[in-house]
């Protein structure tokens, strides 16, 4: 049996670098939408999502107002971090400091910086999420 991670190890791993799935309620009869996002996780326990002002994940997020955020690892000893949260603030467009954390967070310095300044004049957004409930995994003892 998996444990749960302890609060601490729950907010490393959401501070260590993973792509994670976000998942939003869909309209019309549709699933749930599920994609791959990058995110950001601050010191004071919320996750930031930056993203297109005109997408269809945009749109969704706005009409619902939550989310679902699924983080793992992919490679033995399996983890698993489950956020189930609530939209507390829209930014659009997206601060640009926001966009360059994020993206550094995954690129690097000078090529996350590079990848903001070429998305100059695509209009953005900046989701900030306050999770309402978590689900935490860790197959550590069980390799």
């Amino acid at each position: 049996m998996p444990r749960n991670l302890t609060k601490a190890e729950r907010e490393q791993f959401l501070a260590d670098k993973h792509v994670a799935v976000l998942s939003v309620a869909a309209e019309d009869g549709r699933p749930p939408s599920s994609v791959p996002i990058w995110y950001d996780y601050t010191p004071d326990g919320l996750i930031r999502i930056n993203t297109g002002a005109g997408s269809r994940k945009a749109k969704l997020i706005e009409q619902a107002g939550v989310v679902s955020l699924v983080v793992q690892r992919e490679e033995p000893p399996y983890q698993y971090v489950i956020v189930e949260g609530s939209v507390i603030e829209t930014a659009t467009p997206a601060p640009e400091d926001a966009r360059e954390e994020i993206a550094v967070r995954y690129l690097g310095e000078d090529a996350g910086r590079e990848f903001v300044r070429s998305m100059a004049g695509v209009a953005t957004v900046l989701f900030t999420v306050r999770p309402d409930r978590w689900l935490t995994a860790d197959f550590s003892d069980e390799v």
